[in-house]
């Protein structure tokens, strides 16, 4: 099957070695998505609810690329510095999956690789048909 990579032109995916998503065959894998914009700034600071909604949008932009949308997802992760806002990541989740449902994980982790990020979403699509 074909492969094919989607980079975001982040500098860290050459230096670390990872892609944006990946696409093999019908599958699209995306890789964990941070609140953070073209300009590198951090989109809603400290505001649980934007991040998350900020990240499930660069992943939707991806899945389009890729030939997919929000509705081919099947699984999402979400890793979270602070369960305890839970509602807040998961009202933003809710508004994009309400009705498609996917399988999810909302995971506490110590932490993310700055810290003022609050989550990470990654996603897993399968294009039907």
């Amino acid at each position: 099957m074909k492969r094919t990579n989607y980079s975001s032109g982040a500098k860290w995916e050459d230096i670390v070695g990872y892609s944006r998503a990946v696409r093999i065959g019908n599958i699209i894998e995306v890789t964990g998505t941070v609140a953070v914009d073209d300009n590198n700034t951090v989109v809603g600071a400290d505001n649980a609810y934007e991040q998350t909604k900020f990240a499930i949008q660069k992943i939707e932009k991806v899945l389009q690329r890729a030939g997919a949308s929000l509705k081919d997802v099947v699984r999402t992760r979400m890793f979270v510095t602070d369960i305890s806002r839970w509602e807040e990541y998961g009202k933003a989740h809710g508004e994009f999956f309400k009705d498609i449902k996917p399988c999810t994980s909302m995971i506490e982790i110590s932490g993310l690789i700055a810290p003022e990020y609050l989550v990470e979403v990654e996603a897993t699509a399968i294009i039907s048909g």
